[in-house]
């Protein structure tokens, strides 16, 4: 299979990785130019595209990080569509791969490359010839997909860009730029809005707005979201400071020295927010399949209505935005919930497995760098026995928190979508991390040597 796929890699542009060991403000540069070339490939319209086009997806749009009716209308679905796939073959044994080793490495990046821009190609074309963006004519069919694809290949590219060039990687920098996007005009919004006249479109100018009329606001509406949204950044950056630390020494193996040097700390979150982007973009996945089958006359998923699962499973796979909705449907919430946390806590596992985090890696790592665990002998075997008692319960603990914490944050209709604002927070403090961690090793060149960067 790899002697199959290999000249097909090599015919793929690839962004080369830096020679030199880039200087803070160079990384600092490449991050900010790909975020404004982020926002202006989202400014650009589809040509050809009807204005009756809904938005299918407008409840995972933050998620998926696109910009509808844009050629970035595909946003980072393709990219993480394509990471569940590889996630599930290597996780199943179905692809035997062993990421440590880098030719395995190379060959998983570049299969996950070749998937993504595919399934860019098969999600354009499944959104134009389903309807759900349907063109002016049938003429702009072509043209329409044709943008798409090309919309859809750039993120994949700019992506690459910020993971070799700059600080985390384009998925988590895109989602954490339209989430705030849409929260401070979602928020602060000035401009009257279309369904109330004369009244701000922001919550907190339309609040007060209303308030200084003598007119009553909708609670629910104005105040809970932001209410929501602040409870969420609490709760998130609480639980990102939330570690258990286990305490390290020297090994008599390194000449220049012994004794306790610090702890390694395992975050609560373990696996990050990769969990649920990667079960957002699942759910995504059945919303499209269910426009497919419902075009081949066979809506085995539930039927769709004017872009939005009226029934079926497609319909009880989409995000519960208002409270209102546990009353009204609990059978659709409950069911929602218990999915949504099964697989973040699944995909929390396949990710550390498949990213190196898991005890086995872990335990190499430190055993190579000469270190041990005070009271305990320096070998790999004792090193792994060790982490095997932290990373497990964190890692399922961690996805399940964060699936819940999505869940409940969506329900409350947190303002810029209680999935966004959960993914934002975490993305935007482990930024933070990223670069405050770039910033010391540039002032104390030793801890780079130290850190063995």
């Amino acid at each position: 299979m790899r002697e199959k796929l290999d000249p097909i890699f090599s015919i793929i542009p690839e962004v080369k990785r830096p020679e030199y060991r880039q200087a803070f403000k160079e990384k600092l540069k490449w991050t900010g130019i790909i975020l404004i070339l982020y926002f202006f490939l989202g400014q650009i319209p589809l040509y050809g595209l009807s204005p009756a086009a809904v938005d299918q997806f407008a409840q995972l749009r933050a998620v998926i990080a696109g910009n509808f009716g844009s050629i970035l209308t595909l946003g980072i679905g393709p990219i993480v569509s394509a990471s569940i796939i590889l996630q599930l073959l290597v996780g199943g044994k179905l692809l035997k791969l062993d990421l440590s080793r880098h030719e395995d490495k190379a060959f998983f990046q570049g299969t996950q490359k070749l998937l993504a821009i595919i399934f860019t190609v098969f999600e354009a074309a499944i959104l134009v010839l389903t309807g759900a963006l349907a063109p002016l004519s049938p003429a702009f069919t072509g043209i329409l997909i044709l943008q798409m694809s090309i919309g859809g290949i750039l993120i994949i590219f700019l992506d690459e860009v910020v993971s070799k060039w700059g600080f985390g990687s384009g998925v988590g920098l895109f989602i954490a730029a339209g989430v705030s996007q849409e929260i401070m005009v979602g928020a602060f919004n000035p401009l009257p809005s279309p369904a109330q006249p004369g009244v701000p479109a922001g919550r907190i100018p339309g609040f007060l707005y209303l308030l200084a009329t003598g007119q009553s606001p909708d609670l629910q509406y104005y105040i809970i979201p932001i209410l929501a949204l602040i409870f969420v950044f609490l709760i998130v950056v609480y639980a990102e400071s939330m570690r258990v630390e286990i305490p390290l020494t020297m090994g008599g193996g390194k000449s220049w020295g012994r004794g306790p040097i610090g702890k390694y700390p395992l975050r609560f979150v373990y696996a990050s927010n990769m969990p649920v982007i990667l079960t957002s973009a699942l759910l995504l996945n059945v919303q499209l399949m269910a426009n497919v089958f419902q075009k081949l006359g066979h809506p085995i998923l539930g039927e769709v209505s004017r872009g939005q699962a009226i029934n079926g499973l497609a319909y009880l796979l989409t995000p519960p935005r208002s409270i209102d909705i546990i009353y009204l449907d609990p059978l659709k919430v409950v069911f929602y919930a218990i999915v949504f946390i099964g697989f973040s806590i699944l995909f929390a596992w396949l990710w550390i497995e498949i990213s190196g985090l898991g005890p086995r890696e872990v335990a190499k790592q430190l055993y190579q760098m000469g270190l041990q665990v005070p009271g305990f002998r320096s070998t790999k075997r004792q090193f792994e026995r060790i982490l095997k008692r932290y990373i497990p319960p964190l890692t399922i603990l961690g996805g399940a928190f964060v699936g819940f914490l999505a869940f409940i944050a969506d329900l409350t209709g947190a303002l810029g979508g209680g999935t966004g604002v959960l993914l934002t927070v975490g993305i935007v403090y482990r930024l933070y991390e990223e670069i405050a961690q770039e910033q010391l090793m540039d002032m104390h060149p030793m801890l780079r040597r130290f850190l063995g960067e």
